[in-house]
């Protein structure tokens, strides 16, 4: 059973240590973070976060990316490099990433996203060939992925998954956003669960509650307006947006509220749709992707994660930190390590998926009976600080290791 770090007082334990062992030199590290770009998700939030905490505690840090793109850039700090790779698409860039670790160097390098997970793998094997580059390589396992049938996921995505279980174990470590994301990785690439290590994201900023603070025009949310109730995501099948306006027009049955779904993706047309058909024309609204989303979500009456599917839900934090209610689906990962911690109590509503009768009730109940702010301490593993530092020990140990890590499922662990 995973001890997830909501419940930990230290930071950043190993799995496999037992007693101690001598302290590791505190030199600054040269940091490689790679990402096929900064566009409007979760897991380029979490880098540009991660890129900026780090260099603040001396280290030296470059983002590498396939490609220079995506709204996060204006939001990297002056003291981060950005390196571009040039390439279109990130499965190009085994070439370009593997030139850059041999010329450049890292110490260590760490990827986010199953993609530039395998890329780096590759990269990292011909720069050992042909360079004779050390660096060390931290796969980043954000994924929800793992449980999609063939027919759920496009050609490429099929592709990478099935190159998951053959080269995530050439890594020196994997670092997964939660417990249960890293139970469903072992058992899928065929890994000894007790080599995968656990780090929850830098998700509570100085900048959130800055940029919670700025006016929101939007006329829904200002005083003596019906209560709000708030989705935010990329508007596609993983999130089943289907499921909270079927649940959304149960609501309006009994309360005069209104639904806003933040975000693009491939499903508008047909949510516009059954938003119209459910007779939900006046009440729900998709405005689209912000960049700044955060003075709407604290001022929305209920934050809902309908998702079928979720790694480490960085918007459900978000709302917690900001004093917005929670109602969730229970997703197979973070979403329980979140909401449901046992030192503090539940701290949102949890329904199961897909079900829009449970998930009206739960609306429902919030609306009329908001519960209290979810305590500081609560949200204490996903502060800046207390990331980076559980982030840093990881990668030092990561550098000082002689030998790889990771185990494959069934393997005897050699003694050193």
């Amino acid at each position: 059973m995973v001890t997830p770090f909501l419940l930990r007082k230290t930071p950043y334990p190993s799995p496999r240590r037992t007693r101690p062992r001598p302290a590791v030199a505190t030199d600054p590290m040269k940091i490689a973070l790679f990402l096929p770009n900064l566009g409007g998700g979760g897991v380029e939030r979490v880098f540009v976060h991660l890129a900026r905490g780090l260099a603040e505690r001396g280290e030296t840090v470059e983002l590498v990316l396939a490609s220079r793109q995506g709204v996060y850039l204006a939001e990297v700090p002056a003291g981060v490099t950005v390196r571009d790779l040039g390439v279109p698409r990130v499965l190009r860039a085994v070439l370009p990433l593997a030139r850059y670790l041999g010329e450049t160097r890292p110490d260590v390098l760490l990827t986010a996203q199953d993609h530039a997970n395998v890329v780096a793998v590759a990269a990292r094997a011909l720069a050992r060939t042909r360079w004779g580059a050390a660096t060390k390589l931290v796969l980043g396992h954000h994924s929800s992925a793992i449980g999609k049938t063939a027919a759920e996921m496009p050609r490429n995505e099929r592709v990478v998954m099935a190159l998951v279980p053959h080269l995530f174990g050439r890594a020196d470590r994997i670092v997964a956003v939660a417990g249960g994301v890293a139970d469903r990785l072992a058992e899928y690439a065929r890994l000894e669960r007790s080599s995968l290590d656990v780090v929850y994201n830098p998700i509570i900023t100085p900048e959130l509650f800055q940029k919670a603070a700025e006016p929101t025009d939007h006329p829904w949310l200002q005083p003596g307006q019906p209560p709000v109730v708030l989705g935010c995501g990329r508007l596609v099948p993983d999130k089943d947006y289907p499921t909270l306006l079927r649940a959304f027009a149960l609501v309006r049955r009994e309360l005069p509220a209104r639904l806003l779904l933040l975000g693009e993706g491939p499903e508008r047309p047909r949510l516009l749709a059954l938003a119209t058909e459910l007779g939900l024309d006046g009440a729900v609204e998709l405005p689209g992707f912000f960049a700044n989303p955060y003075g709407m979500l604290k001022q929305a009456a209920l934050f809902v994660q309908s998702s079928v599917r979720e790694a480490l839900p960085t918007v459900l934090v978000e709302s917690l930190a900001l004093g917005t209610p929670v109602v969730a689906t229970r997703t197979a990962s973070g979403t329980a390590e979140i909401l449901q911690n046992a030192q503090f109590g539940p701290l949102g509503a949890m329904v199961p998926c897909g079900d829009p009768q449970a998930l009206a009730q739960a609306i429902l109940q919030a609306l009329r009976q908001p519960p209290p702010p979810a305590p500081v301490e609560a949200l204490e593993p996903f502060q800046l600080d207390t990331a980076i530092s559980n982030y840093l020990t990881l990668l030092r140990d990561t550098c000082a290791e002689p030998r790889p890590k990771l185990r494959r499922a069934g393997q005897r662990r050699r003694s050193i």
